[in-house]
């Protein structure tokens, strides 16, 4: 024969288990949406650091050899000539930095061309040599896309900032019912477990994919690869 304390004292039990979850549950959103603020004044700040020291300094010398190109038009051309060449050269220079900050803010091959060719011209640009898998993927939301993409560039960047000699990368993307998923992986000496779930570029691919649903998963260790993977929840 049951008694019905017993049974109250497990479904209080219950109760407060759950009330714990929700309180950690909240914690950690709150946490999460403080590192998104943060994270968002640092990428603003860096911005405005890269235009002035990239973009708006070689602007500055233009306006500066123009001026001295007009001044020696009449006195001396040969000269005017050399420095029109090296005001050339500065407006390419220029384009380049302007064209590498616009990629870094929203790459306009992810919005023309889908997450594959995006992910394919970064890989080109990484720091350690990466090789890309993705193969027949839909076009999904903007905000889904933009996710994975950045996830994965972040992620890309943790690795090979603790990769020693020798490491190359690999990333991968594919769909699976109701889900998209994406991995990077290591393929070199492996980082240590803690040393992994500290890295702050991992929290801000964690918060990335919790504020869609998602999850993150890191595995690694030392003389093992590491491996960062992550899943979205996608729209039926």
């Amino acid at each position: 024969m049951s008694v019905p304390g017993g049974r109250n004292v497990r479904v209080d039990s219950a109760l407060r288990a759950s009330l714990d979850e929700l309180r950690l549950e909240a914690e950690q959103l709150r946490a999460s949406l403080a590192r998104v603020v943060v994270a968002a004044d640092a990428e603003r700040r860096r911005i405005e650091r890269d235009l002035h020291d990239g973009a708006q300094q070689h602007l500055v010398a233009l306006a500066v050899n123009l001026e001295l190109a007009r001044e020696l038009a009449d006195s001396d051309p040969a000269e005017a000539k050399a420095l029109l060449e090296t005001i050339g050269r500065d407006v390419r220079d220029a384009l380049e930095d302007v064209r590498a900050l616009a990629h870094r803010i929203y790459p306009p091959l992810l919005l023309d061309r889908g997450l594959a060719e995006a992910l394919r011209t970064a890989a080109a640009g990484a720091r350690i040599p990466t090789r890309v898998e993705v193969t027949a993927l839909d076009r999904y939301a903007p905000e889904v896309e933009a996710t994975v993409y950045f996830c994965c560039l972040e992620a890309l960047e943790e690795v090979a900032a603790r990769a020693g000699a020798g490491a190359r990368a690999t990333v991968r993307a594919w769909s699976e019912p109701g889900v998209l998923v994406f991995e990077v992986v290591e393929d070199g000496v492996g980082i240590a477990a803690n040393e992994a779930r500290q890295a702050r570029g991992l929290d801000g691919i964690g918060d990335r994919l919790r504020a869609l649903g998602g999850r993150l998963t890191v595995s690694s260790g030392p003389g093992r690869s590491t491996r960062v993977s992550g899943t979205i929840p996608l729209a039926s």
